[in-house]
């Protein structure tokens, strides 16, 4: 248990410390990533894609990080605010010019092998798009 909430300690350390290598380096080559209210994408490859994409449109820090694991630590969860800043347009959203979020959010886990091998994302993309075109 305690390793598995360390490795997930680490993950969002390195997210916070825009390490992407290290980020990375802590996913199987298989990781399933469940994106928040979209598609399900397989590999590192895809997940590489996916935060390149997100790293242009925007910047988060999280904090309040909370990290709960299972007794043999093969799942584990967290829960956290994001502080974000959007900062380019992303397809489909409202349009960007730099507008501040704070959004409470969680993610679920499968740990294999030391390794994050399943990340399932969630945030109310309502209250984010309340935040950043507030009509």
């Amino acid at each position: 248990m305690q390793q598995a909430k360390q490795l997930i300690e680490k993950y969002y350390q390195a997210f916070n410390n825009g390490d992407m290598d290290t980020f990375l380096s802590l996913l199987t080559d298989d990781v399933v990533h469940d994106i928040n209210q979209g598609d399900r994408e397989q590999g590192k490859e895809a997940f590489t894609q996916f935060m390149q994409k997100m790293n242009r449109h925007y910047r988060e820090q999280l904090e309040n990080i909370v990290v709960m694991a299972n007794q043999d630590g093969t799942r584990a969860a967290a829960e956290f605010v994001v502080l974000g800043e959007y900062l380019s347009t992303d397809e489909g959203l409202p349009e960007a010019n730099g507008q501040t979020y704070r959004l409470p959010a969680g993610a679920f886990f499968d740990i294999r092998d030391g390794k994050v091998a399943r990340v399932t994302n969630y945030y109310n993309l309502g209250d984010w798009i309340e935040q950043v075109d507030p009509q």
